[in-house]
């Protein structure tokens, strides 16, 4: 469950326990057991040791370059971006401040080069913005949080785009989400 945190007119947006349990034991325990395929491979006693050598060094260069760039969002407490709602309203990261009315469309992307989540805000301007999840933002997480603070405030033609990206029955389904009618202010 996405973890929010109201503060004054910001809302703060942090990743989901469960996601910093997920990416802590995935990084480190795939760290974990290359580190003991490569003992086991070592010690030969075993017709397979040769297997276990091999495939201890062929993954660990790689699950060490992932738990490097996962390292930064497993700092307890980070906040992944901050949402300022209303009229007026902005989504506030490291990466810039984006005017929600000026949103043209917001999607969450694998990056290939680290298999890392990002949030991709594309404006009106041809400017993209991209916000680091580090993985600790779920899918369903992510669709909730932003039909939730950022829909609301979203010009028409945006509303439409997000309308087709989203399944409102599926967030019905897994997380007891409804959109609810918001009365802006």
């Amino acid at each position: 469950m996405l973890k929010v945190k109201k503060e004054n007119e910001f809302i703060h947006i942090k990743g989901s326990r469960f996601m910093y349990v997920w990416m802590f034991l995935a990084t480190v325990g795939f760290l974990i057991v290359c580190s003991a395929l490569i003992i086991n491979g070592l010690k030969f006693d075993s017709k397979y040791s040769l297997f276990y050598l091999a495939g201890g060094l062929v993954f660990t260069p790689f699950y060490l370059y992932l738990t490097l760039w996962s390292l930064p969002g497993l700092i307890p407490g980070k906040t992944l971006l901050r949402i300022v709602q209303g009229e007026n309203g902005s989504i506030v990261s490291k990466k810039g401040t984006v005017s929600i009315t000026n949103i043209r469309n917001i999607d969450l992307v694998r990056n290939p080069l680290n298999l890392i989540n990002d949030i991709v805000i594309e404006t009106f301007e041809n400017k993209k913005v991209k916000i680091r999840t580090f993985n600790i933002l779920d899918e369903l997480d992510y669709q909730v949080m932003v039909d939730q603070y950022i829909y609301p405030y979203m010009t028409e033609n945006t509303k439409k785009v997000w309308d087709r990206k989203v399944n409102l029955d599926l967030l019905l389904k897994e997380v007891r989400y409804e959109r609810q009618e918001q009365k802006i202010n």
